[in-house]
């Protein structure tokens, strides 16, 4: 055992393991904390709230591992095979090496006339014409597309917005039946931490208490051994062997 005191009249407490002490040091207990936030008064004394900043700050300094690394922890990607979607995989390689996508060809969508070195091609003309007849065409099945919108789209819209406001009554519903769980979990916590809090405080007082006896009796042999390191040393001026009158029962000085 050991133990150790402060300047300030602070005492610390005895020392444990290293594999006890350090339980963050395995990655087998990465996950364990040491936490109870119902009970424990210590987060608002700012002195505390320094030495868990300071800690965070050079456990931060010595760790090797870079923010990019913690992806590493995490499952790999699943791979997507493309290979049936030609379209796809091409612009997946485009967002993949950062290039900006293709601008939309609208040059289908504005009539035009023959150019001048064409002007009397009749097959240009024919080709010209064509064009203007799929551009009205277009625009025909759009004014249709209108009518059939200014019809049945708010029917449409109305069942839409139904089928929204069910599927966001079902989401509401789970979220206020996993908030219930959570809140019933965190009662349990507290309701278990509160009542453990007054066992907790006697172990505390008595660790305490168990420690300053340690560091009482250590204090006092450490006197002892000085005492009796002292007596030797008189003895050996006064030329008595206390190895042998300790035996005979006696302090007389050995001839």
């Amino acid at each position: 055992m050991s133990n150790n005191s402060c300047s300030n009249g602070d005492i610390l407490m005895l020392e444990a393991a290293a594999d006890a002490a350090k339980p963050w040091a395995s990655a087998s207990n990465a996950e364990i904390i040491d936490a109870l936030p119902y009970i424990d008064d210590d987060y608002a004394n700012p002195s505390v709230k320094h030495e868990v900043d300071r800690l965070v700050e050079e456990e931060m300094r010595r760790s090797s591992k870079k923010p990019s690394d913690y992806l590493n922890d995490l499952p790999p990607l699943p791979i997507f095979n493309l290979e049936d979607h030609p379209m796809l995989a091409r612009e997946y390689e485009r967002v993949r090496a950062g290039r900006p996508p293709v601008p939309l060809d609208t040059s289908r969508y504005i009539p035009d006339t023959p150019p001048i070195n064409k002007q009397n091609d009749e097959t240009a003309w024919k080709q010209a014409v064509q064009k203007a007849q799929r551009l009205l065409q277009h625009q025909e099945i759009r004014l249709e597309n209108l009518d059939l919108m200014e019809k049945y789209g708010p029917e449409v819209w109305k069942l839409y917005n139904q089928r929204l406001e069910a599927t966001l009554s079902r989401m509401q519903a789970v979220g206020a039946e996993q908030n219930e769980k959570v809140e019933t979990v965190n009662r349990e916590r507290k309701f278990h931490q509160q009542n453990a809090a007054n066992e907790l405080n006697v172990l505390s007082t008595q660790w305490r208490e168990l420690c300053l006896k340690n560091i009482e009796i250590q204090e006092a042999t450490a006197k002892t051994d000085n005492e009796l390191e002292e007596l030797r040393k008189e003895a050996v001026e006064r030329g008595w062997n206390l190895d042998v009158n300790m035996e005979n029962g006696s302090l007389l000085p050995s001839k």
